[in-house]
């Protein structure tokens, strides 16, 4: 970090010695609830009466900055919201880890994705240097996300907006800020404006598609699904628009999804299909629940 940031060693070696090993954070990113949880159970966690309400309320009490990154981004505006909600309960969760012991204890004592968490350490630092904060101070999750969008240190200088003009980029506090960060980065990982996310469906009984936790890519097209029998509604879509089939277990067995680019735009914040659909069936109770000036 010396050569490549021009950090100085001993202050490094400061700020290192005064971190601490959670042997519970390995613990926790070794078991992650879309990994361990079938959908019925995962999707309890999100799409439960109190967090609609919350989401109702937020979304109302925030509507100016909302709709301000929704225009600005072309990202739905409740989609927004839900990511917030989904990620730290709209912003009242934020996780309660301080940064340094997080990503220094997956950076040196987690070998199985060391070398991403040694990287994100070194943003971290970068990223406190450039907002002259003190890199002992910041709290957030297990995995070293921060805000109320829980962004990661090179997400944070990657994608992090100043939404209100104010010359920072505050995604601890500033909810114009913050709803501008999460547009900015939907958008740079393939959001299209106004298209479809997901459409239901039913697929042939001995069709089986890829496991929902996992991030997949578009790995088929509207064209080809409809060939192996898939049924769902695609509207005006061409037959070569790029779509993943989605399958998640109901409590009474399997039910199928058709998801399309802002579907897997959102699998892009987090690497699993089942957090993608907890994120649009939440925006999908907030939109229901608005009255139609806010829209």
């Amino acid at each position: 970090m010396q050569r490549d940031h021009g950090f100085d060693n001993g202050q490094l070696a400061g700020w290192l010695s005064q971190a601490e090993s959670k042997p519970g954070i390995i613990e926790l990113i070794s078991r992650p609830a879309e990994k361990v949880k079938p959908w019925h159970e995962y999707r309890q966690i999100f799409l439960g009466d109190e967090r609609i309400r919350r989401g109702k309320e937020f979304y109302r009490n925030n509507l100016a900055a909302i709709l301000s990154a929704a225009d600005t981004s072309g990202v739905d505006a409740e989609i927004i919201a839900a990511i917030i909600g989904v990620e730290t309960y709209y912003g009242d969760r934020p996780g309660k880890n301080r940064i340094i012991d997080a990503l220094s204890t997956l950076a040196f004592d987690y070998p199985p994705r060391q070398k991403f968490f040694r990287r994100e350490l070194a943003k971290f630092f970068e990223l406190a240097r450039a907002q002259g904060m003190d890199p002992l101070t910041p709290v957030g999750s297990y995995a070293g996300a921060m805000g109320m969008p829980q962004f990661m240190p090179s997400s944070y200088l990657a994608y992090a907006e100043d939404g209100d003009g104010d010359g920072k980029k505050d995604i601890w506090e500033n909810i114009a800020d913050v709803t501008a960060s999460v547009g900015h980065y939907l958008v740079h990982h393939g959001w299209k404006s106004e298209a479809t996310i997901a459409v239901p469906a039913q697929a042939p009984a001995a069709m089986t598609a890829a496991a929902p936790g996992k991030a997949l890519g578009l790995d088929t097209s509207v064209g080809q699904l409809r060939a192996q029998g898939v049924h769902f509604d695609s509207g005006q879509m061409d037959e070569q628009t790029p779509a993943v089939l989605i399958q998640l277990e109901s409590e009474n067995g399997p039910v199928f999804w058709v998801g399309f680019a802002n579907f897997h735009a959102i699998t892009r914040y987090n690497r699993s299909r089942m957090y993608a659909m907890a994120v649009f069936e939440l925006a999908s109770e907030i939109k229901k629940r608005q009255p139609a000036d806010s829209e």
